[in-house]
C-alpha cells in the first residue's frame, strides 16, 4: 500500500490532541501511549498517526534505546497552534488556592505567569478578555476554610533537597538541632511536607518532617536507592508515617452510604454495598493512629470490625477524649 492510499483517521480533535502530546514528549510517543491516551485499539492507534504522518512530514521516527518505535516533532512545530483557555487557567489559579504549602503555591503562580505571557504574544484584544474571563470565574468560586499547619518552609533547602535526590547524593543537615547525614529517597506532600530518607546507621527509610532540617548541604558520596518508589512507599500507609500493614475492615451506616461510595479512603481499598444498606470497606495500610483520627470525622456513623489491635486503639483514645472532659461537665451536658 502506498503512502498516499494509507487508511486515514480523521477526528481533527484527536489529531489536535496528539500533535499536542507528541510536542510535549522529548522523545515522542509510542503506539502504546496513543492506545492509551485515546482508549483505542492498536490498529486505530496506527491511522491515528499515520494521518499525521502524511499531514506533516515534521513528524518522523525518533531513535531511543527502547524496543517500541516512538515518532514525534524534530523541533518546535507546534508552539503557534497551542492556545490556553481563560478556564484552564483560572482552573490553575483555583488549584493553586487549595494547595497547603506556600513553595507548591509558588510554582504554580511562575506557571500561570509562564502561561499569560504566551498568550501576551498573540492578540492583545484577546488577552484582556482572558484576564477579564478569568477574574470573572475565581469571583464566582470559593473554597471553605481547611485546617492545617502552616510551618514555613526555606526554599533553598528544599531546593537542595530535590537537588540530592536528583543526583543521588547525601546531604549532611541538622535535623533538630542534631547532625545527621542522610540518603533522601523522595518527597511526600501531606498536612507537612516531609523528607523520606535513610540515615547512614539504619537500614529503612524513615519519615522526617521538612521544617526541622537546617544548615544542608550537599556531600561527594552517592547512595543506591535501588528500586525505591517513592508513590509505592506512600501508598503503604494510611497518612504518612508507617508501622505494621494492617488488614483493615469498616462497617458503615446506611445513612452514610452516599458519602462513603464518594470518598477516597486509600488505593487499595475495596467498598462492598451490604444487603441492609450499610457499606463494608476494606484496605491494607499501616499507620493506625491516622487511621483513628480520621476516623473521629464520621462520628458514631462508622464501627472497626478489624483488626482487633486497632478496635482497641481506638477505644482507647476514645476514653482518653472522655476524660479530658470533666464528668461534671459531662453531666451539665446531658442536663
Amino acid at each position: 500500500m502506498a503512502d498516499n492510499d494509507k487508511p486515514r483517521y480523521s477526528r481533527i480533535s484527536d489529531i489536535l490532541e496528539l500533535l499536542i502530546l507528541m510536542q510535549s514528549k522529548t522523545l515522542g510517543v509510542t503506539l502504546a501511549d496513543i492506545q492509551a491516551q485515546f482508549n483505542v485499539s492498536r490498529r486505530t492507534a496506527e491511522r491515528l498517526r499515520d494521518s499525521i504522518i502524511n499531514i506533516l512530514p515534521q513528524i518522523s521516527e525518533i531513535e531511543v534505546m527502547s524496543k517500541e518505535k516512538h515518532w514525534g516533532f524534530t523541533d518546535s512545530y507546534m508552539k503557534e497552534i497551542i492556545n490556553f483557555t481563560p478556564d484552564e487557567i483560572a482552573s490553575l489559579e483555583s488549584i493553586k488556592e487549595c494547595l497547603k504549602h506556600k513553595n507548591q503555591k509558588k510554582d504554580i503562580d511562575t506557571v500561570i505567569t509562564k502561561l499569560k505571557a504566551l498568550c501576551a504574544n498573540k492578540n492583545k484584544k484577546q488577552i484582556i478578555k482572558i484576564e477579564d474571563r478569568i477574574e470573572m470565574l475565581l469571583k464566582s468560586e470559593g473554597f471553605a476554610i481547611s485546617q492545617n499547619p502552616n510551618y514555613k518552609i526555606d526554599i533553598e533547602i528544599l531546593n537542595k533537597i530535590r537537588e540530592a535526590i536528583s543526583f543521588n547524593k547525601k546531604i549532611k543537615a541538622k535535623y533538630n538541632s542534631k547532625e545527621k547525614i542522610l540518603s533522601p529517597y523522595g518527597i511526600i506532600y501531606g498536612s507537612n511536607i516531609y523528607l523520606v530518607g535513610v540515615e547512614n546507621n539504619r537500614k529503612n527509610p524513615y519519615v522526617y518532617l521538612l521544617y526541622k532540617f537546617s544548615n544542608v548541604s550537599l556531600t561527594e558520596e552517592i547512595f543506591d536507592k535501588g528500586d525505591f518508589d517513592i508513590k509505592q512507599y506512600a501508598n503503604k500507609s494510611f497518612g504518612i508515617y508507617q508501622n505494621k500493614i494492617m488488614n483493615v475492615e469498616l462497617l458503615f451506616k446506611k445513612e452514610a452510604a452516599d458519602d462513603v461510595l464518594n470518598y477516597n479512603f486509600h488505593p487499595t481499598q475495596k467498598i462492598k454495598e451490604n444487603q441492609d444498606g450499610t457499606l463494608t470497606v476494606k484496605f491494607k495500610a499501616s499507620g493506625s493512629y491516622e487511621i483513628i483520627w480520621h476516623l473521629f470525622k464520621w462520628g458514631d456513623s462508622v464501627k472497626i470490625i478489624s483488626p482487633l489491635s486497632l478496635k482497641k486503639e481506638y477505644i482507647k483514645w476514645l476514653k482518653k477524649c472522655l476524660k479530658a472532659e470533666k464528668i461534671d461537665d459531662i453531666k451539665k451536658c446531658k442536663e
